[in-house]
């Protein structure tokens, strides 16, 4: 089964961690700094919890020094992925 992929658009130092859906985007708010892959483990635990998904299966595909990234998530097919993210993200 393919990796399913996800845009995600980050915004660390935030109040709290949290993962919401904005149309095509998840954004995803993580209290970490973006220093030394700080913020990237920050949105994988976010996006773990969020979607209910092992964090062993989310990995950061491209962007990982960028705000703007491609998160893949194993072990599910792009159109289970779109109907997770509109079940469990608000």
């Amino acid at each position: 089964m393919a990796d399913a992929s996800l845009k995600v658009r980050v915004t660390p130092r935030a109040s709290r961690n949290q993962a919401v859906r904005d149309g095509e985007i998840v954004k995803v708010f993580v209290t970490a700094a973006p220093a030394d892959g700080q913020a990237n483990t920050a949105v994988i635990e976010t996006l773990s919890k969020a979607l209910a998904v092992p964090k062993s299966r989310i990995e950061i595909a491209s962007g990982s020094t960028s705000r703007n990234k491609s998160v893949h998530i194993g072990g599910m097919n792009q159109d289970q992925l779109n109907k997770l993210v509109k079940e469990r993200l608000e």
